[in-house]
């Protein structure tokens, strides 16, 4: 969800990935239908515009891309919960080092509505921030050869170190997130957020409570609060797929990576795994003891986010764009923190520290944009110490650059996802779901699973049985491109 890669129109920004959030209408039908017509549009395109195409430019130790200094660049960045300030100042140093070229920079939060025509007319932009509300289907987009190959960029020289490659200057895991089959790199990754359970420290000491770290201490937890007045849990309900952020990762916890894995490679009976069904009955009896808050099923992701900010609920599921986006609701005091998700209990597969953090905000190069070096050359800059260290000031949150946080008063949330991530150490899951199947993470097992068992319409069993039913009709479905963990 990749994606921050976010949420709807107000200011969210997948992720999601992750957070490339579908608003309820599009469980409904209203996104599918786009998203088909994109498939098929991109399968039928088949226009040649390489005439356009802007020629190279001469290759210096300043310019290892050979970008052409003349040829403009149109970058669209999606309009999110990260603001367009960050990528507006990674602009002007572009304008800088290449003053005789033009830069086209505008930012929508309609990036599949704004760009699927252009796209079957052959004429992308040069670089695209792909997330949002809607983000268009990364697994057509590759399966489909939309994409340019980012190996060229990840090869070339970094900004800062001309020693150094960018690959080299990357956080672990980021190129393979932008593989899908083999070595080509389809997709950079620029924010990296850290997933799971979000609460006030402040609201926790109120409760003289530690962070729970088996199931057993997490009702225990929950049942004081109850008695303050305070909920235990509340989620974003009219966008459930909010839910796997810590789900995940406890599935991973309780039964091992080798679940998560079974479960991205549509595997028949993945989903029936016992560490599956331990984790849905646990969340189930949140629901089941009351200790989710009221009418939860009908909050969209800022409404659940200002309850909990409020101090309605103790525990929300997010990704670690929550402290940008919610930052005009959240006191002063509020000590915002993060944990990894709580487990079962001793017998759990991997340690409790076991979180889900990875890359979000997909940006692409269109196969058939005009200046495709152009677009790698802007995030060759982006992916520089100063931007990653402007990205993080502005907006709290992390970078694919793997540092950058050096001289920077960090906030309380990133602090706390900087001290996650070193208490995780290698116990960090990347599911893949959310950027290889996006109607089947969002609409089936997000909406019509996840959410109807919260909602008490399901119970554990027959989620699982529905969710495992729309699996294996993703599995068969040959329209779809299928991949796998190497």
């Amino acid at each position: 969800m990749g994606s921050t890669s976010a949420e709807n129109s107000n200011n969210g920004s997948a992720g999601v990935g992750r957070r490339d959030l579908i608003k309820r209408s599009a469980a409904l039908g209203l996104i599918s239908v786009p998203t088909m017509s994109f498939l098929s549009a991109c399968a039928s395109s088949g226009g040649d515009d390489s005439g356009d195409k802007a020629k190279a430019g001469k290759k210096t130790a300043k310019n290892p891309l050979a970008v052409n200094e003349t040829a403009q660049m149109e970058f669209v960045l999606f309009d999110g919960g990260f603001g367009k300030e960050y990528a507006e100042d990674a602009v002007k140093i572009y304008e800088k080092n290449f003053p005789k070229a033009t830069v086209k920079f505008s930012a929508t939060q309609k990036i599949q509505s704004t760009l699927q025509p252009r796209f079957n007319q052959g004429t992308p932009p040069d670089l695209i921030d792909n997330s949002g509300a809607e983000q268009m289907d990364m697994g057509v987009l590759v399966g489909k050869k939309q994409l340019a190959d980012l190996t060229p960029l990840l090869d070339a020289p970094s900004y800062d170190d001309p020693n150094k490659k960018v690959r080299d200057t990357l956080r672990p895991g980021i190129v393979e997130m932008g593989q899908f089959d083999g070595d080509p790199v389809w997709i950079m990754y620029y924010a990296y957020t850290v997933y799971g359970v979000w609460y006030s420290q402040k609201a926790l000491d109120s409760l003289d409570a530690e962070y729970p770290k088996t199931w057993d201490e997490m009702l225990a937890v929950c049942a004081k609060a109850k008695k303050k007045g305070m909920a235990g849990w509340t989620y974003a309900g009219k966008y459930p797929y909010y839910l796997p952020f810590s789900l995940y990762p406890m599935i991973g916890k309780v039964g091992g990576r080798e679940v998560l894995d079974a479960i991205d490679n549509l595997e028949p009976n993945a989903w029936k795994n016992p560490a599956v069904k331990a984790c849905f009955d646990a969340y189930y009896e949140l629901y089941k003891k009351g200790y989710v808050l009221k009418g939860t099923p009908g909050l969209d992701h800022i409404q659940s986010q200002t309850a909990w900010a409020q101090g309605k609920a103790l525990f929300i599921p997010n990704g670690s764009w929550v402290e940008n986006e919610s930052a005009n609701v959240i006191p002063k005091d509020f000590d915002l923190a993060v944990s990894a998700p709580t487990g079962i209990d001793s017998s759990d597969k991997m340690p409790f520290g076991t979180i889900w953090a990875s890359g979000g905000e997909p940006f692409i190069v269109p196969a058939k944009a005009k200046n495709t070096a152009g677009g790698m050359e802007q995030l060759r800059i982006m992916l520089s110490e100063a931007s990653s260290k402007n990205f993080t000031s502005k907006v709290k949150s992390l970078t694919a650059y793997n540092g950058g946080t050096e001289g920077i008063t960090l906030t309380p949330g990133l602090k706390s996802g900087v001290a996650a991530l070193k208490l995780a150490g290698d116990n960090v899951v990347n599911p893949r779901l959310q950027d290889w199947y996006v109607q089947l993470q969002k609409e089936q097992i997000g909406v019509a699973g996840l959410g109807e068992m919260m909602a008490g319409r399901l119970t554990p069993a027959e989620a699982i049985k529905k969710i495992q039913g729309y699996a294996d009709a993703a599995a068969k479905d040959s329209s779809i491109k299928h991949y796998k963990h190497q």
